[in-house]
This record gives C-alpha cells, structure tokens and sequence, in this order.
C-alpha cells in the first residue's frame, strides 16, 4: 500500500558530524522515508526539529537537489542572503551546484516538522562555508583534505 504510517518508521537523530559539529543537531529526529517506501532514486525524510535544534550545520551539495516543505511550526533559514522565517506550507530549494550554503534553525518554543526531499547522484559531495568541513560519499574532511574519521549517515 502507497500510504505510509509513520509510527512503523524508526525515528533516530543519529549524526555522523564529528564533534564539536555535532552538538547543534542534537535535537534533530528524523525517520527516512524512502527506503521504507520502495523509493530508490530520491531520498525524503521526515524531520521534526526540537526547539534550540539545527537541520544541519550550513552547506550546499555539487551534485545533489534539495526541496524542503514545513509541515508544522516554524524555523529560520539561514542561507547566504540572510535569514527567512519558514512556516507550514512554505517551501524551499536548493539546486545542485548552487554554492548557497544553508540550514534550518528552530527558535521558537515548540518542534517544527518538516519533509525534506532529494535527488542527485551524491557522488561529489559538497562544503560547509561556516566551518573546517566539506564532506564525500566516504566522509568528513578538513578543508585541506585531512579527515575526521567520521562516517556520513546514510
């Protein structure tokens, strides 16, 4: 049957972000969505950020679209421009290759639910313009090249 029921869904708010890079994501609970689903050329997650909680540290994918919807409650976008309130029923995008580094931020008092959507090969990875980071389908890395050690989550 095409309708998910999301209490079947493991929820985790695993990282791989070595530390301190970590901490900020904390309060993100995610269940992914497509592998449950049968989907395999797109990922969605179902994401519900706890108040204080960041999507992601800021970055932007070489290879990879991403589409978000708010479903419920609010959080801030904060991207190159600036920053945006984003309430239920706004969306946003982010196309590959766009060097427009990005996350969400909830600062209000209450979850805010949303559904992340990509697609793209994932084989070039992307940058985090706020710190030491870029990442690869094998992991996290200095700037230079050094790696963290850390493994990205799937």
């Amino acid at each position: 049957m095409p309708k998910l029921d999301l209490d079947t869904i493991p929820q985790t708010n695993a990282t791989g972000y070595p530390p301190p890079f970590d901490a900020p994501v904390a309060g993100r609970w995610y269940r992914r969505l497509a592998p449950a689903s049968g989907l395999a050329h797109m990922g969605v997650s179902h994401v519900t950020l706890k108040p204080g909680a960041w999507s992601s540290q800021r970055h932007w994918h070489a290879d990879e679209d991403e589409f978000v919807v708010m479903l419920a409650g609010e959080a801030v976008l904060i991207e190159e421009d600036g920053e945006t309130v984003i309430r239920p029923g706004d969306c946003i995008a982010f196309p590959a290759g766009v060097e427009n580094g990005h996350h969400l931020q909830n600062r209000s008092d209450g979850d805010c639910v949303f559904l992340a959507i990509a697609a793209g090969p994932r084989d070039k990875g992307g940058s985090y313009p706020d710190i030491d980071m870029v990442f690869r389908p094998d992991g996290y890395f200095r700037k230079d090249g050094t790696p963290y050690g850390a493994s990205r989550t799937a």
